[in-house]
């Protein structure tokens, strides 16, 4: 089991079963929810994970492919813990930052870049993660 929150601590998650993916993301929502250059996820059930505390708020909008993703944060602090949408069925995006154990961080080296044609000049792919040019289905993450 593995859990998590916001910065200011009003909105807990946690999740268990097997992470189904480690992802990074270049892209532009990411970069815009993070204020990084991209994000590191961890692809996990639905059915396994809960929301602790609190009541994230949330915003919605199309993604590239046209289908909508949800972004969960929290109306405090801003943190995002969490997405969603139709690609990806019940699974949970995780943002791998909000989880309360550090080593979490290192177990979540991606396999999976994605939008790796929006990368920064200065951030090195990732050795050994498959690189692939824009969103994949979550049944080929």
């Amino acid at each position: 089991m593995s859990e998590g929150g916001c910065l200011c601590g009003s909105v807990r998650i946690r999740y268990t079963g097997e992470v189904q993916a480690k992802v990074l993301c270049h892209c532009a929502d990411c970069r815009k929810i993070t204020g990084s250059t991209y994000s590191t996820n961890v692809l996990v059930p639905g059915d396994g994970f809960s929301v602790t505390k609190g009541t994230p708020k949330t915003y919605s909008k199309p993604a590239d492919s046209g289908k909508t993703m949800t972004s969960n944060f929290c109306g405090d602090c801003g943190s995002t813990l969490w997405r969603g949408g139709e690609t990806f069925g019940d699974a949970r995006i995780v943002k791998a930052g909000v989880m309360d154990d550090a080593g979490a961080l290192n177990d979540a080296k991606p396999t999976v870049e994605l939008y790796a044609v929006g990368r920064v000049g200065w951030v090195s792919p990732v050795s050994g993660a498959e690189q692939k040019q824009a969103m994949a289905d979550s049944a080929t993450v």
